[in-house]
């Protein structure tokens, strides 16, 4: 019996499972058996398998051939275990020395001529390889760079079969034609396409950066959406922005990633890895290092928001902002189910998706931005109630987010139309990306210094409970707000939001604790209701 073993990865959401690859050949009529809970894009890999082993000018063995994956528990599919497929049956054949595969991670699709192709989700594959012990894997040659990602693992980027035959066997290396980067490449197309539970409802997903050109200081007037806009991004706290068409909601949510700070090294990993899973990986960019932005369109139905997808599920919008922004733009337009169903991330950071597949976790810790109109038609502000739209037709409209979504969200704020003299410049103009960005980072390190040693990064994680217990505001600043509790203005978890937003008011002020001021302007920003504070951070 002629035996060989590899690995290779499986994926259940934007985890990943170390799976051995076992080949197995015994005498008999010439068979391809491939067991271990495969889907119908690994079952295919048989003929894509044998037709690169031969491409490759290996001889494709004429016995029995049994390919097991275990754990066969776990469920397996796409392309990305072929490479180890075909080394196992190489090995299985002593082409290759079963010795030297023992020990290795392969991960790629292969081409009917031998090549190596690029496949979704190599970073978190790499990252589950490191953790179980593995420090040498192969990959195709345009993953190379988002696999050296992970710290402490040898990483082999190979452009064909015959190559890595070559390498594996100390033979000499056969020089491989590069590709022209003049033209598209096919190789990539099929990682960057829609779908795979994603569907045609994400209208933009990108990685905003603050050199896009687009300036905070582009949106005239609006002082309380831009003091709040900064107690967001300082704070992490989600904003719900409402007012006419035309007034700049759009505008400020596009910017807000740009006056965040940039990620972690291990947030950057963990954004990647989502991102590499769904294929939105920009090419010649294998790290995310800023906040992304994510903007679906009305008509995202719950699956294509939370997760989902045929099989195990893919990730979603709220996954694909993971340390980042979400904006829904006219979000009364939304579903109500879909809208509900952020309720969840929107607590825990997370999403648990169950499928009959299988039970999968997905990272969703976004900060949310609302928008919406204050009726159908947008201008009532403008016309009153006695404009175009009833009143019952505005209690219609604005009833379609519920009050459960509704105190989830820290920040309200009413943006007002914008004047003639905003128009022309003769408002003073707000400050700009750089300026409110460098008071956005001293407060957050204000905030990190305070929760050292607390598995929270941000004042909107951290429990009511500890807020009121172990960091206090100073005597009576509470005095208003509790009394807005007793009078059913604010909820309890109103109430806690608002001590959150207090203390972020209170980081970029730069004081040691939040004082009657900064409670005052924190309800305002909450309730929407004037306290006579300043709509302005101030020291």
């Amino acid at each position: 019996m002629a035996f060989a073993r590899t690995c290779s990865v499986a994926l259940v959401g934007v985890e990943g499972v170390v799976v051995e690859v076992q080949a197995d050949l015994e005498p008999g009529v010439a068979a391809f058996t491939l067991v271990g809970l495969p889907d119908k894009s690994l079952t295919e890999s048989r003929d894509r398998v044998r037709a690169a082993v031969v491409n490759s000018g290996a001889d494709w063995p004429q016995k029995k051939l049994t390919v097991g994956l275990s754990p066969a528990s776990v469920p397996k599919g796409g392309s990305g275990f072929d490479l180890a497929v075909a080394c196992a049956v190489l090995g299985a054949a002593e082409r290759i020395d079963p010795r030297v595969l023992a020990d290795v991670v392969m991960i790629g699709e292969l081409g009917l001529d031998g090549r190596v192709l690029p496949v979704r989700g190599v970073l978190p594959a790499v990252l589950a390889a490191a953790d179980a012990g593995y420090d040498q894997v192969v990959v195709p040659e345009r993953a190379a760079a988002e696999a050296a990602l992970v710290p402490g693992v040898s990483v082999l980027g190979v452009r064909s079969l015959r190559q890595l035959i070559a390498v594996l066997t100390d033979e000499a290396v056969p020089e491989e034609e590069p590709d022209d980067d003049s033209r598209p490449d096919p190789t990539l197309s099929g990682l960057m396409a829609p779908g795979m539970g994603l569907g045609g409802a994400l209208a933009a997903i990108s990685s905003a950066r603050g050199d896009t050109g687009a300036d905070l200081g582009d949106v005239v007037g609006q002082p309380a959406a831009r003091t709040a806009l900064e107690v967001a991004a300082a704070g992490g706290h989600h904003l719900f922005l409402q007012g006419p068409p035309g007034a700049g909601k759009t505008m400020l949510a596009e910017r807000l990633p740009s006056i965040m700070p940039p990620l972690t090294r291990q947030q950057s990993l963990e954004v990647t890895a989502v991102h590499s899973v769904a294929g939105m990986l920009p090419p010649g960019r294998p790290l995310v290092e800023t906040s992304p932005y994510c903007a679906p369109h009305h008509s995202a139905t719950m699956q294509s928001l939370i997760g989902g997808g045929p099989g195990l599920p893919r990730p979603g919008a709220v996954s694909l902002a993971h340390r980042g922004v979400l904006f829904l733009d006219e979000a009364p337009e939304f579903s109500a189910k879909a809208l509900d169903a952020l309720r969840q991330p929107l607590e825990s950071g997370q999403v648990v998706v169950a499928r009959a597949a299988g039970v999968v976790q997905l990272p969703a810790r976004f900060q949310m931005i609302l928008a919406a109109n204050p009726c159908p038609c947008g201008r009532c502000t403008l016309l009153g109630e006695t404009g175009s739209c009833t009143p019952g037709a505005i209690r219609r409209y604005q009833a379609r987010l519920s009050g459960p979504l509704l105190d989830r969200v820290d920040l309200k704020v009413e943006v007002e139309p914008v004047t003639r003299a905003d128009l022309t410049g003769a408002t003073l103009r707000g400050d700009s990306t750089d300026q409110v960005a460098d008071r956005v980072r001293q407060a957050r390190e204000r905030t990190t210094a305070r929760l050292t040693d607390t598995p929270w990064t941000t004042n909107s994680e951290v429990p009511g409970h500890t807020l009121r217990t172990r960091w206090r505001t100073t005597p009576g600043a509470l005095d208003e707000a509790e009394h807005d509790l007793e009078r059913g203005l604010l909820t309890a978890r109103g109430l806690d939001r608002v001590l959150r937003i207090a203390w972020t008011i209170a980081d970029l002020a730069g004081r040691d604790r939040p004082e009657a001021p900064d409670v005052n302007l924190a309800l305002q920003l909450r309730t929407g209701i004037p306290r006579g504070a300043p709509m302005a951070v101030s020291p």
